[in-house]
């Protein structure tokens, strides 16, 4: 015995099944994560990460997530430093205004929120400042998370930046 069954969706119902998410169309990229300096114990350096939002992305970009995702000291940051510009650390262009910058020492994340947003068809690079690098050398990687503008954004992933810092706990490079 065959049954069928029919489905009809009435406006009112179909609209409890949006979720009214603002989401990128075409995903940003994490171009580069870099470091002024790479050697323990080094103090003031900056950790720059440069990330591009192409043209068709479809939302402009809100705020940024960093959390440590490896590496086994916890970082401290000077968080009214954080500094964003167009373009790479090489070929810095227009400042771009930041909001705010929050430290969860829970997670350790940082959330990074533009005063304004960062437009389709811009690449720029954020400039965050550790007080120091870690004490011993050793592998730290940084989840990278962006954010488009909306009410309800959908976060998007782009992966880890590495960052490598050479120096034995005897003061000497690895």
């Amino acid at each position: 015995m065959t049954s069928l069954l029919t489905v009809v969706c009435t406006p009112s119902s179909a609209e409890q099944f949006v979720s009214r998410q603002t989401f990128f169309t075409k995903p940003p990229k994490l171009l580069d994560v870099r470091t002024t300096f790479n050697a323990a114990r080094v103090p003031w350096p900056t950790y720059y990460y440069t990330i591009d939002v192409p043209s068709g992305s479809g939302e402009s970009l809100e705020y940024i997530k960093i959390q440590k995702r490896g590496g086994s000291e916890t970082l401290n940051y000077f968080l009214d430093r954080t500094i964003a510009f167009k373009g790479t650390p090489d070929h810095r262009g227009e400042a771009l205004a930041i909001k705010s910058t929050l430290w969860d020492e829970e997670t350790e994340s940082l959330t990074i929120t533009f005063d304004t947003l960062v437009s389709p068809g811009t690449t720029f690079t954020l400039g965050i400042k550790p007080k120091r690098n870690p004490e011993n050398g050793g592998i730290y990687l940084f989840g990278v998370t962006v954010f488009p503008q909306g009410q309800n954004p959908l976060g998007l992933y782009l992966g880890n930046g590495r960052l490598h810092f050479y120096g034995g706990d005897d003061g000497s490079l690895d």
